[in-house]
């Protein structure tokens, strides 16, 4: 598929052995031209098994009239057994990717917003280390108090020993939209753009229940227990992931930290921890720890890495000659966030809706569980605003662990042929977002939620 990406002139496609030159269509195409463009170089099989309704016999005869040769397939690479990578699967090819190995890829902002649950394929990916390979027959996790023997349970025995519950979560990478923070002043890191966060339905038992099942005190929280420690089996030749988040957060009573072995009804998948993740809503998802093999309760913190070198917010004035990670907490709550997905960041000009008036959408998130309570926009670069509508999320106060979706649409000034389109949320606790990127600068990037700003050209039609 290299020759097709190669003509960047042309929208060039396959289907099965087919090639297609769509270009004459894209502008046309009902899902918007953004969408079908991200199948440029690529084949569109993987789009529609997840829109469906293309799998009809009127669009594949008007596929067929674009038709302009057949794909001569080369023959298949041979899989290197010694890659510590080639336990990977395959992804879906609409991801941006930043990072083959360790695989790293956002969702495309365009389709964020087109579902309240993001699907399984198009979940951002954010590994640190390879893919682990993992039999679910011999898989065990283990939980222990720090200094007592564990006690270890199988795949079989958490799926059917405990009650299982499902629960709705957005997970966000700590550095969505580090790009935008890095044109403001260089920073270090994978520079997201707004596609490192991705909603799902998470289903499990409750670690809660598991802890207090292997003996874990719940009386000594806040005593002699103050984290629970998470390890994956990813890993190098130094080291595994771990990270821990603070013993209350799982073992209050109204605890929904669950071990998830299933995400959007289906069997979790390798990229997102298969056999069994942590979830922990409405923080940060670098404690959701995958392929999780060990929990730990204990009085520290884990002593992984990423809990002590990485994950950390520091203030606009540290910068890399003077920085200390002592001195500054781990990242476990997120701040609250917003952004719009339509029209979508590539975007360089916008056409009227029938009735004259610019349409946008996106999404809007915060961490704690703390709901989101107004949406504002703007189209003057923040002189003027006006409330977006909010669609209705049925989670409970203080534990709105998902996004919320919300829509406008703004009658443009006569005349007016240029905007600049700003979003900014509000969450329950009346925290708002930042104009600007100088207060919330750091030298890594993360817990970057300024102001979302677009600027488009207006078409009339």
């Amino acid at each position: 598929m290299k020759e097709l990406k190669e003509k960047e002139d042309k929208v060039l496609v396959s289907f099965r052995d087919g090639v297609y030159d769509i270009t004459e269509f894209v502008h046309a195409h009902p899902g918007g031209e953004e969408k079908i463009r991200l199948a440029t170089g690529s084949s569109i099989e993987p789009f529609w098994n997840m829109y469906r309704h293309h799998l009809t016999a009127v669009t594949g005869r008007l596929l067929e009239t674009f038709r302009v040769g057949n794909l001569i397939r080369a023959e298949g690479e041979v899989l290197d057994l010694n890659d510590p990578y080639a336990n990977d699967p395959e992804r879906h090819p609409a991801l941006i990717v930043y990072i083959q190995k360790p695989f790293n890829a956002e969702t495309p902002v365009a389709l964020l917003g087109d579902r309240f649950l993001t699907s399984n394929e198009l979940f951002f990916v954010r590994n640190h280390l390879p893919v682990p390979k993992v039999d679910p027959k011999n898989y065990k996790l283990e939980v222990s108090l720090e200094g007592k023997d564990p006690i270890y349970f199988t795949l079989e025995e958490l799926q059917t020993k405990f009650p299982i519950y499902e629960v709705t979560a957005t997970i966000q990478c700590a550095g969505n939209r580090r790009r935008e923070m890095n044109q403001s002043k260089e920073v270090k890191g994978i520079a997201w753009q707004g596609g490192a966060i991705s909603n799902a339905t998470w289903t499990g038992p409750k670690l809660r229940d598991v802890l207090l099942y292997a003996g874990i005190p719940e009386s000594e929280v806040d005593k002699t227990i103050h984290h629970i420690q998470f390890e994956g089996l990813d890993a190098d030749m130094e080291k595994s992931y771990g990270a821990s988040i603070p013993a209350q957060k799982v073992l209050n009573p109204s605890s929904e930290v669950i071990l998830a072995f299933k995400m959007n009804g289906e069997t979790l998948p390798l990229d997102h921890g298969y056999p069994i993740r942590a979830v922990v809503p409405g923080t940060v998802g670098a404690r959701s720890v995958k392929w999780l093999h060990k929990v730990i309760a204990s009085a520290q913190e884990s002593p992984s890495f990423w809990q002590h070198k990485d994950y950390k917010g520091f203030g606009p004035y540290t910068d890399w000659h003077n920085i200390d990670y002592t001195q500054v907490p781990a990242i476990q709550e997120l701040p609250v966030q917003s952004l719009i997905t339509s029209p979508p960041p590539s975007a360089k000009r916008v056409v009227l809706d029938a009735d004259g008036l610019l349409p946008i959408h996106g999404y809007a998130w915060s961490g704690g569980g703390r709901g989101i309570v107004r949406v504002d926009v703007s189209l003057d670069d923040g002189k003027t605003w006006e409330p977006a509508t909010i669609h209705p999320n049925q989670q409970t106060y203080g534990k709105v662990w998902a996004w919320t979706q919300w829509e406008h649409r703004f009658k443009v000034p006569e005349g007016v042929k240029e905007v600049d389109l700003v979003v900014k949320a509000v969450d329950s606790s009346y925290n708002t977002q930042p104009e600007s990127w100088g207060p919330v600068w750091n030298v890594r990037g993360v817990l970057a939620n300024a102001w979302y700003k677009i600027h488009l050209k207006v078409d009339e039609e």
